[in-house]
């Protein structure tokens, strides 16, 4: 979102309501329960926010607080002092709350003004790219724009308390600021009413975005140790993405902890790509860049404008013994999931899962050797511009030989074989405890998950 787009801030407040009273309308006795456990146990809504987000005034830690919309804003923020100006915008319907009064009539025609202990979840405001979530924790005055208050970092349990919120949002590929690392590549995307057709007239689903590279790759001539920078070696292909933000709140359980709670970050997934020569020898893989991508997607959790922070950078990634010439042509489609779910037993777990097939397009592997070649992307998702989330899908091609073969044909003095497969690494960061979840000592490795399956060789029928 641009950098002066319409902010929202929710603060906490609360006061306890006042008793009905006879005659008031009000309902009283069982269907008052039960209205209000129905109420309660009703999900917020999450979906993409609208442009013009909401704000709403609340104070938490009085009884009967919630967060509210109201027309607040966060004119600037110091991420050096922790400083924000938070402008009315007009807030002539905003109410002036306390915890021990009721609002009355002319309180709601009086502006709202910033107190100590309001909470702000505004969407990304200059200063504060990526969102702001943080509490008041002095009003230090008037300026011309609004109220300069001191703030400190704040938690979304402060918030959401005990709603509960479920949601999975796609990302429109628009959103994203893409960053070309390499001179051969080509960004193609669709949504609605508007199209970027990709290269050689590819058709691009809508929701998806679409990056296509070349790159030429570092090769070593044959009996010899030292490199050469001619283009015997490249590499060609695509990585298409539907990336889709998984956002999961559970209420509040124990000890002021979320009962619940998830980050991560899925979509869809589809590449193509052509690895052609002999790669160079590397005890290490090389992993090229060419591509890095940016969006900073606002949900709107009930009335909280919760921002996620989603960044992707696209690599190629080529290790062999020098050894080995292919031609190897791949396509692959699947799905992915990444990301981390808080429960109280088992606290912050992660959660990965990859479903991809290939089809081998063109194969064939000469000399003895062996090589490896991913076209993969690593991404991270987090809230409110801390990392919550690393995740690395690499789908790959690997292909080995004793002797000369191809799909066609092979001679009788070696084997050969070629295989699909994808990698789904990461990492739980420690800054997933903004939900309000207690502090775990170290980043959690997501574990690796790893598959593999034949594509062609020697030994296949």
């Amino acid at each position: 979102m641009p950098a002066l787009a319409t902010t929202a801030l929710l603060l906490a407040a609360g006061c306890s309501s006042p008793p009905s009273r006879p005659g008031s309308g009000a309902t009283t006795g069982p269907r008052a329960e039960a209205a209000t456990a129905t109420a309660t146990e009703r999900p917020l809504a999450v979906a993409a926010a609208p442009e013009d987000t909401a704000t709403a005034t609340a104070r938490p830690g009085a009884t009967g607080a919630q967060a509210q919309r109201t027309k607040l804003s966060v004119s600037s923020y110091d991420s050096g002092t922790r400083r924000a100006v938070i402008s009315p915008d007009g807030g002539a319907d905003t109410r002036s709350l306390s915890p021990s009064a009721s609002p009355s009539p002319s309180a709601s025609r009086s502006p709202r003004r910033t107190a100590v202990g309001d909470v702000i979840a505004s969407a990304p405001a200059p200063g504060a790219p990526h969102g702001l979530l943080a509490e008041v924790t002095k009003v230090i005055g008037e300026t011309a724009e609004g109220t300069e208050v001191q703030t400190e970092p704040a938690q979304l349990n402060a918030l959401l308390g005990d709603d509960t919120a479920r949601g999975s949002v796609p990302v429109a590929p628009a959103a994203f600021a893409v960053d070309e690392l390499l001179p051969d590549v080509d960004v193609s995307w669709s949504k609605t009413g508007d199209v970027r057709v990709g290269p050689e007239g590819a058709t691009v689903p809508l929701g998806s975005l679409r990056l296509d590279v070349r790159a030429d790759l570092p090769t070593t001539r044959a009996g010899t140790a030292s490199a050469s920078t001619s283009a015997a070696a490249s590499v060609s292909g695509f990585v298409q993405i539907a990336p889709r933000v998984d956002f999961r709140y559970g209420g509040e359980g124990a000890a002021a902890a979320p009962a619940s709670a998830y980050l991560g970050v899925s979509g869809d997934w589809s590449s193509g790509w052509a690895l052609t020569g002999r790669a160079d020898a590397s005890a290490t893989p090389a992993r090229i860049p060419f591509a890095t991508l940016h969006a900073d997607p606002v949900l709107q959790v009930g009335p909280v404008p919760v921002v996620v922070n989603l960044d992707l950078t696209c690599y190629l990634q080529v290790s062999g013994d020098g050894r080995i010439t292919v031609d190897v042509e791949q396509q692959v489609t699947g799905d992915f999931t990444a990301g981390g779910t808080f429960g109280p037993a088992q606290e912050w777990t992660p959660v990965s899962s990859s479903d991809m097939t290939s089809t081998p397009v063109r194969t064939s592997v000469t000399t003895a050797g062996g090589v490896k070649a991913a076209l993969g992307a690593e991404a991270s998702v987090g809230l409110y511009g801390t990392v919550g989330v690393v995740a690395d899908l690499a789908p790959y091609v690997r292909g080995e030989a004793t002797g000369t073969g191809t799909d066609d044909r092979f001679e009788a003095d070696g084997s050969w074989a070629v295989y699909g497969g994808v990698d789904l690494t990461g990492t739980l960061r420690v800054q997933l405890t903004i939900f309000g979840t207690p502090v775990f000592r170290r980043d959690i490795p997501l574990g690796a998950l790893h598959r593999e399956w034949p594509l062609a060789g020697s030994d296949t029928p």
